[in-house]
């Protein structure tokens, strides 16, 4: 079978193995639909090979983020200038991160948070543009990131109120930080407008040696009506190509 979920490389993960060019033509060749966090200089080459540059970082970066108040012009001047850059490249998702805690609890955090998103919303709806406040886990990767669990995040953004705010829910991540992928995403699927996916523990492929089951959770997904994107940001072991090769085969059997 054929999924209506896209699946998309992730720059960052393919670069200690392959060249620029070499992430493009495989990412072409192989399927995918699109590329993420690639570096500005390489977006018209992502184009002209049919791909879509599906997201990037709305701001910089998941440290320095949207719970520190100091941050707030930053991020704000950040986010309205990728977003004139989505418009022309027609790039569907600016992420963003709550950045570490440094001492702020988890209301305080959401209040800073749900402010600097309602200050960038109106023009994200504008721009037909979604803000994707990212999911991270703060046990492994990401120690102090506030946003690591779903209910906060679903809290957050469900605070902004905006259509063009939504959540990017990581798989990795959240199997690392609460599991229960399924029934999550069942009762939260409206809240989620991206989706990250990885092999845990490690980080690994997407296969049958780690122990996320992808293709039910892909199937769960599905059954929500979500036909957008899946980013693959994984870190391939062995041969990368073929490595994309095989992960690609969970979306088009």
């Amino acid at each position: 079978m054929t999924r209506t979920i896209k699946p998309t490389t992730a720059w960052w993960c393919l670069t200690p193995f392959l060249s620029p060019k070499q992430i493009i033509e495989a990412s072409a060749s192989i399927g995918y639909a699109g590329i993420e966090f690639a570096p500005r200089d390489q977006w018209d080459a992502i184009v002209d090979a049919g791909l879509r540059i599906v997201c990037v970082r709305g701001h910089n970066d998941y440290i320095d983020g949207l719970c520190d108040p100091t941050q707030h012009d930053r991020a704000e001047a950040e986010i309205l200038s990728n977003l004139e850059l989505a418009r022309q490249y027609d790039i569907p998702h600016l992420v963003c991160f709550t950045g570490e805690r440094r001492g702020i609890d988890d209301a305080t955090g959401m209040a800073n948070t749900v402010a600097a998103l309602r200050r960038v919303a109106p023009a994200a709806e504008e721009a037909g543009v979604v803000l994707a406040l990212e999911l991270l886990n703060s046990k492994v990767d990401h120690p102090d990131y506030l946003c690591d669990h779903t209910a906060w995040g679903v809290e957050a953004i469900t605070a902004v109120d905006s259509p063009a705010v939504k959540l990017l829910y990581d798989i990795y991540h959240m199997q690392i930080m609460e599991g229960d992928i399924m029934r999550t995403i069942n009762a939260n699927h409206q809240h989620f407008g991206h989706y990250h996916l990885a092999g845990n523990p490690g980080r690994n492929d997407p296969d049958e040696i780690q122990e996320i089951c992808y293709p039910p959770i892909l199937d769960a997904i599905e059954a929500t009506g979500f036909t957008g994107y899946m980013g693959m940001e994984y870190l391939p072991s062995g041969d990368p190509i073929a490595s994309l090769e095989k992960a690609y085969r969970l979306f088009a059997d």
